[in-house]
């Protein structure tokens, strides 16, 4: 094989390379008719932003009624999706974020709460209180009883609840199981939708900034909020990704400090040297 031939072959494969990278590509793949009918339905859309129904009512772990608006007041929340009986999925959801919670110098039911509202309207609040249980104990850390909450409902109040969220699922009678997406939503102490987080695993400092960004800076420290200057917010990717402009700014700003602060040490020692000079002389 000759030269030509060599670099006619390394073009194509760099084209292919680049076409299947594409994230174009990827969106057109993942929303075309090969998906499985029973996949178009599911998903989540980004609704950031929108307000939750807060009137709507549900069942807490204990089997008492439990208005939405309970939940929020003066803290951000955690909400997940999920439904208890799961075979795979939600448990994943939730010991991603057990995961991550565990990472953070937060602590549930101090700086923020936790929401996992089940999408299934068959499931029982004993289920629910068996799975906070289990969950509290893993989780280890005084004090987040009563800011971990597991939830269930009928079928009105959940959908209307998922739909204000932009969650899609889908029940699959031939399997009695739900086809859904994974992802927690962070959202603020009034009820509004501020972040979406995908997947099973979470990032430990994207997922502080969310809470405390949602929280209006009310929690968190100076460090936080200078982070939240220097990363901002990506919805496609749900992560929050360095801005370089403003790390640029703060780069100046400390070269100017510093060179101020060096002249006016130095000012200082001269002024010291001349005065001593002069004192020597007299």
């Amino acid at each position: 094989m000759n030269i030509v031939q060599l670099t006619f072959y390394a073009s194509r494969l760099t084209f292919l390379i680049l076409l299947f990278s594409s994230p174009a590509l990827h969106t057109q793949i993942l929303d075309s008719n090969a998906q499985p009918p029973m996949l178009r339905d599911v998903g989540i859309d980004q609704k950031l932003g929108a307000q939750l129904p807060l009137e709507l009512s549900f069942r807490d772990e204990n089997g008492e009624n439990a208005p939405l608006q309970k939940y929020f007041n003066e803290k951000p929340v955690i909400l997940a999706f999920v439904y208890y009986e799961c075979p795979m999925l939600c448990t994943q959801v939730l010991n991603g974020l057990l995961e991550t919670l565990k990472t953070l110098s937060f602590d549930a039911g101090k700086q923020f709460d936790v929401l996992a509202v089940s999408f299934d309207p068959g499931e029982t609040s004993k289920l629910a209180a068996e799975k906070k249980a289990g969950y509290l104990q893993r989780y280890g850390r005084g004090g987040a009883e009563p800011g971990w909450h597991f939830l269930t409902g009928d079928t009105a109040a959940i959908r209307r609840l998922t739909e204000a969220a932009g969650f899609r699922y889908k029940y699959d009678p031939v399997t009695d199981q739900f086809a859904h997406a994974s992802g927690v939503m962070v959202i603020t102490p009034q009820g509004k939708i501020a972040r979406y987080f995908y997947g099973i695993e979470y990032s430990g400092r994207d997922l502080r900034l969310a809470l405390v960004e949602a929280s209006e800076n009310k929690i968190g420290s100076p460090v936080d909020v200078l982070l939240l200057y220097c990363f901002h917010y990506d919805p496609l990717t749900g992560k929050y990704g360095l801005v370089i402009m403003n790390v640029l700014r703060l780069a100046g700003i400390a070269t100017v400090l510093a060179l101020g602060t060096f002249m006016i040490v130095m000012f200082r020692r001269d002024r010291q040297v001349i005065k001593e000079v002069s004192n020597e002389n007299c």
